[in-house]
């Protein structure tokens, strides 16, 4: 079977490299983003992907985008019988989809019809789900809403966060679609239609998504310190300057007349004013600092009394 593989993470290194070492399956080229500026040098860096199919000695595309007629027609040389998605970066349009005969085949981490969208993994751990998942589906033209060919649930743990919960669930999705690839094709799986009804939508994250408002509950903040670790962070300032929280505790039973966002000195150490709670620091990260112990930090400020994050 010629596979053409889109892809852009580091996650999605994993599912490629598990289609190329499979004997059934011949990666005929791998479509990623084009190399961009990339730390103080700004120099240009390739994706994971591109990386890792250089190392494996694959066919690479990068196109600025899809909508390019040259680029579809690079895609239609490749001669694929049928696409692979792995968090490529581009939705898909009807003369792409067109190109493989078996369509395109996407890893999604969620349970579609749940968290639709650039960003499930934080949509999941943001609404405290107590279970997330992997879905294989088939892509058409309307976003996350083609016909399911595999899910799987797994349990998602209270202290979940993006990062490391999106290396894992690639990491069953890679599994899975090794497993789902082949009874596709030969036509052992139907696939089924998603129920649109139940549909929910995340978008793509932003700076100020991670932007703390301390009149929210801290049950809220403490999951925004996963949800969007390693991006955008749950961000607030501390005298002017940035202060990223990276790790927090909640203690829903204890409650403060101080308004929110007051720092305050407590038996469990150093926690916050919101608007429901209090919310110990563990881990921040000042400007310009790595992450330090939110004890650390406190013994190196001079704390005047009634001082405020985020103010």
């Amino acid at each position: 079977m010629r596979i053409v593989f889109l892809g852009s993470p580091t996650f999605a290194v994993l599912p490629l490299e598990r289609l190329v070492a499979d004997s059934r399956y011949q990666v005929v080229g791998v479509v990623t983003q084009p190399d961009r500026p990339a730390g103080r040098g700004k120099m240009p860096v390739a994706t994971p992907v591109k990386q890792a199919a250089l190392r494996l000695g694959l066919p690479v595309l990068t196109p600025e985008t899809l909508r390019d007629p040259a680029a579809v027609a690079d895609l239609a040389d490749l001669r694929p019988d049928v696409g692979v998605v792995a968090a490529y970066g581009e939705i898909l349009r009807r003369d792409v989809l067109a190109i493989p005969p078996l369509g395109y085949v996407n890893i999604h981490p969620s349970l579609l019809p749940l968290y639709r969208g650039p960003s499930p993994v934080a949509g999941a751990i943001l609404n405290g789900d107590a279970e997330t998942g992997v879905t294989i589906m088939v892509i058409e033209a309307k976003m996350d809403a083609g016909p399911i060919l595999a899910q799987r649930v797994v349990p998602l743990p209270p202290d979940a966060r993006t990062g490391s919960l999106t290396r894992e669930l690639f990491a069953i999705g890679a599994d899975m679609l090794l497993e789902t690839l082949d009874a596709y094709a030969t036509g052992a799986i139907t696939p089924h239609p998603q129920d649109h009804a139940r549909a929910t939508f995340t978008k793509l994250l932003s700076r100020e998504d991670g932007i703390i408002d301390w009149s929210q509950p801290a049950l809220r903040i403490e999951r925004m310190t996963r949800a969007y670790d390693p991006w955008p962070g749950a961000t607030t300032t501390w005298r002017g300057a940035p202060l990223k929280i990276i790790a927090a505790r909640v203690r829903s039973d204890r409650h403060s007349d101080a308004p929110p966002g007051t720092l305050l000195d407590t038996a469990e150490g150093l926690a916050v004013a919101t608007g429901d709670g209090l919310l110990v620091l563990e881990t921040v990260q000042p400007a310009g600092k790595r992450p330090l112990p939110a004890a650390d930090w406190r013994r190196g400020v001079r704390l005047t009394g009634g001082e405020r994050l985020g103010g």
